[in-house]
């Protein structure tokens, strides 16, 4: 075996064996960038490299701008001419441990979107500005990621994703027989405030039902929901999913004739109820012309907690609202998450195009921002100039469950999982271990080939990686047509034909 040859003698690898399992990892790594290093650490070995070595600044011989808020922190990388290793604020990197977490994540929301029967689709990060823009005084508006492409088109990292899917069922036209369930899962971008569980990107899971006009869909959306918490270990005592309609809220403007183009900016408002205080929200819906009796009358209605209560302050006039919730609430006694929702009157979404039923889902103890949300938006079609189809569907992010199940000690710890390991004892085995490794995956097992390093490095990288199994090619044992196995579990070792190996 070259650089540090140990030979092909079995009694050789099993005393390494031996040694190795009581050798520290780190001893057997001499490469710095195999141990963990702090962002200093790994800007102070960067700095002792060689200038031609080092990651230049495509700027190190001009003064670098002013920019306050890019995640910056101090300017001594950028003098000293070294990339600034940190993501952009409010973005993140992807480690492998990290990827394993999200990749566990994403499987639990394409398995329940299985189990519900929706297809998957996907769209572009990168959207016309135009889709985005309403002039409803959304915050969402004021949060784009955009600019003006070397074409002259205004463009923007998507702050949501259901404009996408409607510009989609727009484009696939009558060819698109209803109803569609669709779902998707993709990366957002809002240049916003960051607290726990926010930040300036997240990934979302969205699932849209289009072509069902009752609230049979809702009650679908919101099993899906359910089935995540329940397979991610979440009981309804941890979490639980408010409900109520835009159209309570239209009935109390109807109510003070207040106009109807003010009805979008006073859900914007009133959506910051639990974020502001009620004196802000007040204050807010004053200085939009609402006279204060308006004022008292929304912030008392949406104070509301039970449909019983909702009738008898708003009497025939929510009749239609009350009657789709009492519907949506039987359905959840159906489908067996009546324990999971509650009525309550304060949700109303701040995006402009729900239309009725609205819900989010929250934590019981209310540390955390709103866990998902959605709801019915049958007029959104029209906004872009297309003929409306009823619709409804939620938006589920990444980032805020992920802070929920650290809270409950319901992460899963991931570590790398590989099938085999195949090594060759002596350089000139190096193609004889390809020829094995290459036979191992075209059978689907997923393999390491490994060379140029010690055994002692070796059997500490199958413990690193949980590998099934390591498969030595040997001299004495290759010209035998043979290779050693070792089932690293139970540390059973064997011969077998290497055309026979599975």
């Amino acid at each position: 075996m070259g650089r540090g040859a140990v030979g092909s003698s079995w009694a050789s690898f099993r005393n390494e064996w031996a040694g190795a399992a009581r050798t520290p990892a780190s001893v057997c790594s001499p490469w710095p960038w195999e141990r963990r290093m702090s962002s200093a650490a790994l800007r102070r070995h960067l700095l002792r490299l060689p200038a031609r070595r080092r990651l230049l600044c495509a700027s190190s011989s001009s003064s670098p701008p002013s920019a306050p808020d890019h995640g910056c922190h101090g300017s001594a990388a950028t003098e000293a001419g070294v990339v600034e290793l940190n993501p952009p604020r409010g973005t993140r990197d992807f480690p492998p441990e990290e990827m394993r977490l999200r990749t566990w994540l994403f499987d639990h929301f394409r398995e329940v979107s299985r189990l519900m029967a929706f297809e998957e689709v996907d769209f572009p990060v990168l959207e016309s500005e135009a889709l985005f823009v309403r002039k409803a005084g959304e915050e969402i508006t004021e949060q784009l990621y955009s600019f003006e492409d070397k074409g002259g088109r205004r463009v923007a990292l998507r702050p949501e994703i259901t404009p996408s899917l409607a510009r989609l069922v727009i484009r696939r036209g009558t060819s698109a027989p209803l109803p569609l369930k669709w779902f998707t899962i993709g990366q957002c971008w809002r240049y916003e405030r960051m607290t726990r569980g926010r930040r300036r990107e997240h990934y979302q899971w969205n699932m849209d039902v289009f072509g069902v006009p009752g609230v049979r869909a809702e009650a679908e959306l919101l099993q899906a929901i359910v089935l995540l918490f329940e397979r991610l270990g979440v009981a309804s005592s941890d979490v639980g999913i408010r409900l109520s309609s835009r159209k309570v809220l239209q009935v109390v403007l109807d109510m003070y004739s207040v106009p109807q183009h003010l009805f979008t900016k006073v859900c914007v408002i009133v959506d910051k109820l639990g974020k502001m205080s009620r004196d802000e929200i007040e204050k807010e819906l004053v200085s939009t012309g609402l006279p204060c009796e308006a004022v008292q009358g929304i912030i008392d209605v949406l104070s509301l907690k039970s449909l019983s209560e909702l009738e008898q302050v708003l009497g025939s006039g929510a009749a239609e609202a009350v009657a789709d919730l009492k519907k949506l609430f039987s359905f959840a006694e159906q489908y067996g998450y009546a324990d999971w929702i509650c009525f309550d009157a304060s949700v109303v979404r701040g995006l402009a195009y729900y239309t009725g039923i609205v819900f989010e889902a929250f934590d019981r103890q209310g540390e955390l921002r709103a866990i998902c949300g959605g709801g019915r938006y049958d007029r959104l079609l029209s906004t872009f100039g297309s003929e409306d189809v009823p619709a409804c569907g939620f938006g589920f992010g990444d980032a805020v469950i992920v802070e929920l199940l650290k809270e409950k000690g319901l992460l899963p710890h991931l570590s790398p999982q590989i099938d085999d390991i195949v090594f060759p004892l002596d350089d000139e085995l190096q193609g004889p271990a390809s020829c094995v490794a290459s036979s191992l995956r075209k059978n689907g097992r997923s393999v390491d080939l490994v060379q140029d390093k010690r055994l002692k490095w070796v059997f500490k990288h199958a413990e690193r990686v949980n590998a099934s199994r390591l498969v030595l090619v040997g001299k004495s044992e290759w010209e035998r047509g043979m290779v050693r196995v070792k089932i690293l579990s139970t540390k059973e070792e064997f011969e077998v034909k290497a055309g026979e190996l599975q």
